[in-house]
């Protein structure tokens, strides 16, 4: 018998209940998790998948998360072999060549099977960013030189077997973190949520049977493919290259060189990082994994934003970094601090801006200045390490101003984290959180403007913070203005005061420490921007009357 008829009705209830599935799973994780990089950040990505591995549904946190779930799913089935997995197993992977991201992030999957079968007809799978997982520091890694001091590893080791937790994973788990309470909730927060995705693919299943849902699949990733194919033969054809500086390595204060070059032609988006750097001591080596997740990101802006993302929508893509390289981390290269795939993804709308300049924006903030405080909670005495994202304004666009501040492209779905959050869980108080007048590049669509943060320190602690483009500016389009990169100021007003970007500092109660982040690229000449526009920006703080009399040429 050949493949069953499916109306265009059933293609999309099926397509729909797998959406719907996907968004459950997130809702049973933010429910369920301890942690409020999860619970709050959205620091997690959520995928499901057919029995060939394809994606055919996601809720994802952070957009770079989904294809890293592509990649690590098909590493971790090849590892644990597709023969060794049954119902109800559930399996941990974490290292991170085969993970697409660093150790902390630890994927989970699962097969679906069907009560009576042992053939999965899907796979469901979740990463989720864990606090602690016996790294040699706590919270975050930041200069670290080889795998082995990032954690412990877990290659695709099954942490429930048939149903059943597999007692001496979780106590390797329990007494290889600091925070073990944080851990283990978390890692039962993302079981929950798989075993949500299990009952609902269960269902679709039986409703519909095996031949129905998996040609509903079939058409529907056939579609994607077919319209992505489309998107891509309507884009500007041609061959741009860009390249950009990550601030250091974290090891070394030697910047270090990214280089892409996007080409367009014969059906095919092949971004390729031949020329960038070596890979480096420290950690801001990307696996194979993340790199591709991150070029899936600005392909899928470039080519079918708008639709519910599957396997077909990244079929024209293909991704080339040779092994060995910043883009191509192999073991035992560090990879903790994963800003460099942030800051590459700004570098391949660069290289997309020369052939396409009247589709993409001018440079967003750059890079996601993130912050973290370390220590002990002087209400209970348990160690805290919570962390925070910060916005940065995005760039002008061909039509309009830039937004901000506001979490960074390559953020999606993500958030901050609460000030009230922030303030209860750690030793950190806000004495100021505003937006930054002038801090927007100047355009005829300016920028959106960056944040300032003020902190003072009520308890002893470590700040931590990752920024990897403090040392270039954003970069502008047809005219614009760049504006200021981000900036860290450590102990500001005092005689220790100075700038940093990633760092590990130690805090005492009273010392201050100071965020600027980077407002977006302006795009046109500032002189042609409406004098209205201007009037109203100074009225609303995002413009001084200054720069509006100095660099747009309007009283106001």
């Amino acid at each position: 018998m050949g493949e069953p008829t499916v109306d265009g009705a059933t293609v999309e209830v099926v397509r729909s209940h797998l959406v719907s599935a996907a968004e459950e799973m997130r809702a049973a994780l933010v429910r369920t998790a301890f942690n409020p990089v999860i619970y709050e950040v959205y620091d997690f990505g959520i995928s499901i998948y057919d029995r060939h591995l394809r994606l055919v549904a996601e809720s994802t946190g952070l957009s770079r998360f989904l294809g890293a779930n592509d990649y690590s799913l098909r590493k971790g089935v090849e590892y644990v072999g597709r023969e060794n997995l049954r119902r109800g197993d559930v399996v941990l992977l974490n290292y991170p060549y085969w993970n697409a991201a660093h150790t902390y992030d630890a994927t989970m999957f699962a097969p679906v099977v069907l009560p009576g079968s042992e053939e999965p007809i899907g796979f469901l799978c979740i990463r989720a960013h864990w606090m602690d997982l016996g790294a040699k520091d706590p919270g975050y890694v930041l200069d670290s030189t080889d795998m082995h001091q990032e954690g412990i590893i877990f290659p695709g080791t099954k942490v429930y077997d048939r149903g059943e937790p597999v007692r001496e994973i979780h106590e390797l788990i329990r007494f290889n973190s600091r925070m073990p309470e944080l851990v283990i909730g978390d890692l039962n927060a993302q079981i929950a949520a798989l075993r949500t995705g299990e009952r609902r693919m269960t269902e679709l299943y039986r409703e519909y049977g095996t031949a129905v849902v998996d040609a509903v699949v079939d058409r529907v990733i056939d579609v994607a493919a077919q319209r992505a194919g489309e998107a891509v033969a309507a884009l500007p054809q041609g061959s741009w290259t860009a390249e950009d500086w990550l601030d250091d390595d974290g090891v070394t204060d030697e910047p270090i060189l990214m280089r892409v070059t996007v080409t367009v032609a014969d059906g095919e988006f092949t971004v390729d990082f031949a020329g960038s750097s070596p890979a480096v001591p420290g950690p801001v080596n990307l696996p194979l994994g993340a790199t591709i997740a991150t070029c899936r990101v600005a392909f899928k802006g470039v080519t079918t934003p708008h639709e519910q993302t599957n396997a077909g929508h990244f079929a024209p893509l293909r991704v080339r970094a040779e092994p060995g390289t910043l883009f191509h981390a192999q073991y035992p290269a560090a990879t903790f601090t994963q800003w460099t795939g942030t800051v590459a993804l700004e570098l391949i709308l660069k290289a997309l801006a020369q052939g396409m300049p009247d589709r993409l924006a001018a440079s967003s903030g750059g890079d996601v200045p993130g912050f973290m405080m370390v220590g002990r909670h002087p209400d209970t005495g348990d160690m805290f390490a919570v962390s925070n994202n910060d916005p940065v304004g995005w760039g002008g666009t061909p039509r309009h101003d830039g937004i901000g501040p506001a979490n960074h492209l390559c953020q999606t779905q993500a958030r901050n984290t609460p000030v009230e959050v922030l303030e209860s869980k750690t030793g950190m108080f806000f004495e100021r959180v505003e937006i930054r007048t002038d801090s927007g590049g100047a355009g005829r669509f300016r920028g959106g403007c960056g944040l300032r943060r003020d902190i003072r320190f009520v308890t002893p602690g470590e700040f931590l913070t990752v920024i990897k483009k403090t040392k270039s500016a954003p970069w502008a389009l047809a005219g614009g203005s760049q504006p200021e990169p981000n900036q860290v100021v450590v102990f500001p007003g005092t005689d220790r005061e100075h700038r940093v970007s990633t760092r590990r500092t130690a805090v005492a109660v009273g010392d201050r420490v100071t965020l600027l982040t980077a407002g977006g690229g302006g795009h046109g000449d500032p002189r042609s921007r409406d004098p209205e526009a201007v009037r109203r920006d100074v009225a609303e703080g995002y413009v001084s009357a200054r720069a509006a009399r100095d660099v747009y040429g309007v009283i106001a």
